[in-house]
């Protein structure tokens, strides 16, 4: 019985479906309708009707209106806030167009590039080796060694270090530098190291008495490119090395604690006996300074056998 009755009614609603008036315009009256309201209550008691006095009725559904489908138009509100949202912030909330790296990447270069950016900065040392810098970047003020090897630097001016009072050890190897301002180093409270090998320096600047080790080989110093008593007062000074320059004399006079000093390839033509040691006192002993490098100048050290008697080894050189 109850499969009969929903086939009936399955029959019922496609023949609704089929029969559905177009999309005109329709007078919605209640004439129109053959079935009463009542009468549809009566449809719930269907599994009590007899199948041979079930009476069935067309029923006209009333279509709906036809009706606009209206998107409520964005909020000024949310869309300010969609527009901020595109928008990426940094942590701090500020815009990436106008970055904040003090503190962090240091100070910004010419290029408007963070130092620390740029170069490498691990702890208190700054490596920008092989950039392609053309003069010195501003460095952070805690600053203790830095490295800027294989660029194009041309110049190094007073204000490049100023206030780095922690800066130890400055490299500067294969440049182009061939000016130094003349209080470019001096006011470095605490430079131990400088090295400034392969570049075109023709005359060194004044230098801080702190300095342990000096390497200026292989650029063009010649007659006047070491000031007199350059060294005189460098107490700590243990390394200097001035190799493949134009000297034409050994720069004097040496410090005490003096250990190693390199001059080869340049135009030494002469030694002194006070060179190294004290004339005036016959049992003096210059025991620091043990490696002495003059090989490759035009100079006879079988000629001044006096000027080696107070070191512990003969200086390395030509004997003929």
């Amino acid at each position: 019985m109850k499969m009969l009755v929903r086939l009936i009614l399955g029959l019922v609603i496609f023949d609704a479906a089929a029969t559905a008036p177009t999309l005109e315009s329709i007078n919605y009256d209640s004439e129109t309708y053959d079935a009463a309201l009542e009468d549809l209550d009566n449809l719930h008691g269907y599994e009590n009707i007899p199948v041979g006095q079930a009476k069935i009725q067309k029923v006209t559904v009333m279509p709906s209106e036809n009706r606009e489908l209206l998107t409520p138009p964005p909020q000024p509100e949310e869309a300010e806030e969609e527009e901020e949202e595109s928008t990426p912030r940094l942590i701090d909330g500020s815009s990436p167009q106008e970055p904040e790296f003090t503190g962090v990447l240091g100070p910004h270069t010419n290029e408007d590039f963070p130092t620390c950016l740029l170069c490498t900065c691990i702890s208190t040392t700054v490596y920008c080796d092989d950039h392609e810098l053309d003069a010195i970047p501003p460095l952070p003020k805690s600053t203790a060694y830095f490295y800027s090897r294989f660029n194009r630097i041309k110049k190094i001016n007073k204000n490049d270090f100023a206030s780095l009072n922690d800066l130890r050890r400055i490299d500067l190897t294969s440049n182009v530098i061939s000016e130094i301002d003349e209080d470019a180093f001096r006011k470095l409270p605490q430079l131990r190291e400088l090295v400034l090998r392969d570049n075109k320096i023709r005359q060194l600047p004044e230098l801080p008495t702190t300095l342990t080790f000096i390497d200026i080989s292989n650029n063009r110093l010649g007659r006047k490119g070491i000031k007199q008593e350059a060294f005189k007062d460098m107490y700590d000074l243990h390394h200097l090395y001035l190799t493949d320059n134009n000297l034409d004399h050994i720069p004097l006079p040496l410090p005490e604690n003096l250990r190693a000093l390199h001059l080869q390839n340049n135009n030494i033509l002469e030694m002194h006996e006070d060179t190294f040691c004290n004339v005036k006192n016959l049992t003096y002993i210059r025991k620091a300074l043990e490696d002495i490098r003059l090989d490759g100048n035009p100079i006879n050290l079988s000629k001044t056998p006096q000027a080696y008697m107070c070191l512990p080894r003969l200086p390395i050189g030509s004997l003929v």
